[in-house]
């Protein structure tokens, strides 16, 4: 005989925990299902391949199915390299098209290597995709040509330099009075050899002004006039420029499906290397990022944090970042990365050579750890 008999039509306590239990549960799966395929306004930015730019890459070679130097020279000696120095990208995530869902920005919010930013902030709504692309293609391409300048300078080589008109807007100041082809020598009698010169030389005129501009076309040396128009604070002709060399020997750097001027400073780097007896680097393994003008000035660059990643899952010990970028590199240098903060080529090459001698190391500025 049974001392206690349940009674099934008793309340069961255990049933309404189980239930919100239950509850919970589904609340927490609608979450996730709507968390998975709802899309966020972010885009994410984390560590993108890496490329020793003395060595080969087979980005360009597909077609072919053969690996290609990654810096190629013809008509000068090439020297014998050892070790790496590496260029850093950035590979972004998500687009106005096909944007991240949130539970991707969720975990990038959570990994040190990763960064979330507004959509609107990477692509700006004035802008279309297809121009995004073609500008950080076209900043590629220039950074590649400035390196070149800056590394053949460093070297002591001679070789002509102009500013190429390479576009009108229409409607621009300058539309009907320069032309695509069109070298700029001066303006107002002040001699322009670089971009900068000539950007420094317009806001000096002023918008509103005319301007006097020394034009060479076809062979020909004429004087133009020019009223420029400001643009914010920025005083231009509305022309689109370049810098337009003629090296004395062949240089070509061919990497694919990368974009923007970062590697600048990285690509003067392995172009030195290659024209230098011995690796001026002492076959360390050392990354780096920053762009260059052609007078070898060293300035600063986005993704700054996935590259400082990137570079230390690809093996480096040692990292050369531009000094302006410093405030966001201490928090975030991965252990075991020593970061040194370079303002110009010079600074590059000084802290190379204390890595290859291991002499002066400590006493080269750096980007604090923390």
């Amino acid at each position: 005989m049974a001392l206690f008999v349940d009674d099934p039509s008793a309340p069961r306590r255990d049933r309404p925990v189980a239930r919100a239990g239950w509850i919970v549960l589904l609340i927490a799966l609608v979450i996730a299902f709507v968390l998975a395929i709802v899309p966020a306004p972010y885009v994410i930015d984390k560590p993108g391949p890496v490329f020793n730019t003395l060595g080969s890459t087979d980005a360009v070679g597909q077609q072919s199915g053969k690996d290609v130097p990654l810096i190629s020279i013809d008509g000068e000696p090439v020297y014998p390299t050892k070790g790496s120095l590496d260029l850093l990208t950035v590979s972004q995530v998500g687009s106005p098209s096909q944007r991240p869902n949130w539970l991707g920005v969720i975990r990038a919010w959570f990994d040190t290597s990763a960064a979330v930013i507004p959509i609107d902030k990477a692509f700006p709504p004035q802008v279309t995709q297809k121009e995004v692309a073609a500008q950080s293609e076209a900043a590629m391409v220039n950074s590649q040509q400035d390196a070149i300048a800056a590394a053949l300078t460093h070297l002591g080589y001679d070789f002509p330099i102009s500013v190429s008109v390479v576009g009108v807007p229409d409607g621009s100041p300058s539309t009907g009075v320069l032309e695509a082809g069109d070298s700029v020598d001066s303006v107002n009698g002040t001699a322009v050899a670089s971009i900068a010169e000539l950007r420094a030389a317009l806001q000096k005129n002023g918008a509103g002004t005319e301007a006097h501009i020394g034009i060479t076309r076809d062979g020909a040396h004429r004087t133009v006039a020019v009223t420029p128009t400001s643009v914010g604070d920025t005083v231009v002709a509305g022309i689109n420029v370049k810098m337009e060399y003629r090296f004395p020997f062949d240089v070509e750097i061919q990497l694919d499906k990368v974009g923007g001027p970062s590697a600048g400073m990285m690509f003067a780097l392995g172009i030195i290397d290659k024209l230098t007896p011995g690796a001026i680097q002492g076959g360390e393994d050392v990354a780096g990022t920053g762009t260059i003008d052609p007078s070898g000035t060293v300035g600063p660059i986005g993704g700054i944090q996935q590259k400082l990643y990137g570079a230390k899952r690809a093996g480096a010990e040692w990292f050369l970042a531009p000094a302006a970028n410093c405030a966001e590199v201490t928090g975030h240098v991965p252990d075991g990365l020593t970061v040194f903060a370079v303002q110009t080529l010079d600074d590059s090459i000084t802290a190379l050579d204390a890595i290859r001698t291991g002499e002066g190391v400590s006493e080269l500025p750096t980007c604090p750890a923390s």
